[in-house]
């Protein structure tokens, strides 16, 4: 909505959009957190030596993700500059009024930390700036659903509203009005797209009123205090640490067979990690070149299954594609007799 109300590329914008959290890890950014540590001491191969998920999509665009061609033929995307600047300078925090594009081309591998790169089109500073107003609003709707917030929180949450903007906010159904209208996330979110659309321009770039900047700074505050680092989500990436890395502990003590082309051996005993897992390693390695050939996977050997670290970037890139059910079912399977 915001690039077709600014006449900029939609197409564009979508395609940003669908894939920029393309290779996230499972649990969110406690995930990637949990990642990051595990691969700590991996050389750099193709992707950075630490984790973060706005490199990782870049790779998983480049190398990863695939589609049939007309002869069922499995070929990655082959997507253009424009798309994958997006990918990787979709996040980062947006602290400053005016967010414009950067004016120079470049090696988006040579980006080596989040947040370094504006991105390079107009349209992928949209993504970048919609994904934080989404994300901040779809985190308290969450929270509210999980009852992460209490009443002190709500309070708390109202006298922000009414602070920078100059209405209430009331929880209770049905919600407090202004100028008969619901005021809630949703009617927020929706306030503060509405004033992005009429205060950005080519020449202050994307920006919002002093309100809604303030507002939108105030609520970031509010989701790390309140929710990010709330006790309950602390005990949750306990577990999720387990999850993670106990899968990545199995899969690293695999590579022995992968070398010796019986991973389907090892991995008998948990047949819907072996599943994707095997299929995982035929089509980004040489462990079975015929098996590949017939799958039609016309694919890059990303990994090198003779190599120790390049063994480890295959798991954790492997684990970074689950979903976090995924990842508990596979977590669950290991673990029961």
């Amino acid at each position: 909505m915001v690039a077709k109300y600014l006449g900029l590329n939609v197409d564009l914008t979508q395609a940003i959009a669908i894939g920029h959290d393309i290779g996230h890890a499972p649990f969110g950014h406690a995930g990637e957190e949990i990642l990051n540590s595990l691969m700590c001491h991996v050389p750099d191969v193709k992707a950075p030596k630490k984790f973060w998920h706005e490199r990782n999509s870049l790779f998983f665009a480049d190398y990863i993700e695939t589609l049939q061609d007309p002869n069922y033929a499995e070929k990655p995307l082959n997507l253009t500059y424009a798309v994958r600047d997006g990918l990787i300078c979709h996040c980062g925090e947006i602290d400053e009024q005016g967010l414009k594009p950067r004016d120079n081309v470049c090696n988006l591998y040579d980006i080596r930390q989040p947040g370094q790169a504006a991105p390079y089109t107009w349209e992928g500073c949209v993504v970048k700036i919609s994904d934080k107003i989404a994300f901040l609003g779809r985190d308290i709707e969450d929270a509210r659903s999980y009852h992460i917030l209490d009443m002190g929180s709500y309070r708390q949450l109202r006298e922000i509203v009414a602070s920078t903007l100059g209405f209430s906010l009331d929880r209770n159904t049905p919600p407090a009005t202004r100028s008969g209208r619901a005021v809630n996330t949703t009617v927020l979110i929706n306030d503060m797209v509405t004033d992005l659309c009429m205060r950005s321009n080519s020449k202050d770039g994307l920006c919002f009123s002093e309100p809604y900047f303030s507002f939108l700074t105030a609520l970031k505050g509010f989701c790390y205090s309140n929710i990010y680092k709330h006790w309950r989500l602390q005990e949750f990436q306990k577990y999720a640490e387990e999850v993670l890395g106990c899968i990545y502990r199995v899969l690293i003590k695999a590579q022995v067979y992968a070398e010796n082309r019986t991973l389907e051996q090892y991995l008998r005993y948990v047949p819907k990690l072996s599943a994707t897992f095997c299929d995982w390693v035929i089509k980004y390695t040489t462990y079975d070149k015929k098996k590949k050939e017939s799958l039609r996977y016309n694919t890059e050997d990303v990994f090198n299954i003779h190599d120790k670290d390049s063994w480890e970037k295959c798991v954790v890139e492997f684990i970074s594609g689950m979903t976090d059910q995924y990842a508990i079912e596979v977590f669950e399977e290991i673990i029961s007799f």
